[in-house]
């Protein structure tokens, strides 16, 4: 099952989704900009065989929600998420509102 759910932070709007899969589920925030993902997101791979897309992207490990997602702490981000603030250690919520 895919949930899509519109989220505000700061009254700005992104949007979460949830896909169930068998004895997982995938977790993303995306914005026009970026996005941030739990821990199936591969941040090597975008930062070496596809670096050249420039994606703004964020990893968050051990979130089973959305708003776990927005409140974790990054644990990996792309270099071109680097190159706009983003951080690891700061929040979800912090990585998205400088990628809105």
């Amino acid at each position: 099952m895919i949930q899509l759910k519109p989220i505000d932070i700061e009254g700005k709007q992104v949007l979460g989704i949830e896909v169930k899969l068998p004895r997982t589920t995938l977790l993303v925030v995306t914005t026009d900009q970026g996005y941030i993902m739990c821990g199936a997101l591969d941040v090597t791979l975008l930062n070496e065989r596809l670096s050249e897309r420039n994606i703004v992207a964020a990893r968050a490990l051990g979130v089973r929600t959305l708003e776990q997602l927005l409140d974790a702490p990054l644990e990996s981000v792309t270099h071109t998420a680097r190159e706009m603030g983003i951080e690891p250690g700061m929040t979800g919520r912090q990585a998205l509102l400088k990628m809105i």
